[in-house]
């Protein structure tokens, strides 16, 4: 607390500030302080987001995407591409506390210039998704530790168009969630290995080496091996 005071200290010298206490709302996520952690949400832009869409009294989904989804791209070009770019735009907003959309929202997104007349029933079922799940949140706790571990995952050759595999994975520091992605890869993979161990894994190490840097940078050394997890 010393040091934080100090800092305001001299902030307070350069030029006005003032002191809004604990941290609640910015760039539209929500925080919420308790002794369990703090809590990160973005439930009034969802809210604000199936307003906009005229889906606040949809029937809820289970999942982003169906099972059974088959990509268009021969279909009649929207007349209006402007609602689908502006909704799909704050879709992809949403995953900085959403990771379970990246997936849903990466498919989406690619057809961004060129959307068809189908391409909306899917944003719209990612609408109803959220519907079911507006009060979800991401848990930041300290737990102790900045251990760091990976996950990562891939689907061979998911990609109906140009069968490219989709690959995503996450990270955590001392248990807790900081970055995910999920991104269709840029070449087509001939074994479902090279897909996930040379290139999904080569991936998430590189981004748990810049992590375990970055805390170096701050004067965190971590002691225990990185861990990485791979379904294969």
């Amino acid at each position: 607390m010393d040091e934080i005071k100090s800092l305001k200290s001299v902030l307070h010298n350069t030029f006005a500030i003032k002191d809004l206490r604990l941290l609640k709302y910015f760039l539209l996520i929500e925080m919420d302080h308790s002794s369990n952690g703090m809590f990160l949400n973005q439930r009034k832009y969802v809210v604000d987001l199936l307003d906009e869409a005229g889906m606040k009294d949809s029937k809820p989904a289970r999942t982003p995407l169906s099972s059974r989804l088959k990509i268009d791209v021969e279909g009649e070009p929207l007349s209006d591409i402007y609602v689908y770019q502006r909704l799909v735009g704050k879709l992809i907003y949403l995953t900085i506390s959403r990771l379970y959309l990246t997936c849903a929202v990466s498919l989406v997104s690619q057809f961004m210039h060129s959307p068809t007349t189908h391409h909306p029933q899917i944003v719209k079922r990612i609408l109803r998704y959220l519907k079911g799940t507006v009060d979800r949140v991401i848990v930041m706790k300290n737990n102790g530790h900045f251990n760091l571990v990976g996950y990562s995952d891939s689907d061979w050759a998911a990609n109906a168009i140009d069968q490219k595999s989709i690959t995503g994975y996450c990270t955590f520091i001392g248990g807790n969630l900081v970055i995910w992605k999920s991104k269709k890869q840029t070449v087509v993979a001939r074994s479902s290995a090279e897909v996930e161990q040379y290139r999904e894994m080569a991936s998430i190490v590189c981004e748990l080496i810049w992590l375990k840097t970055l805390l170096g940078d701050l004067g965190i050394v971590c002691i225990v091996p990185i861990s990485l997890h791979c379904d294969n």
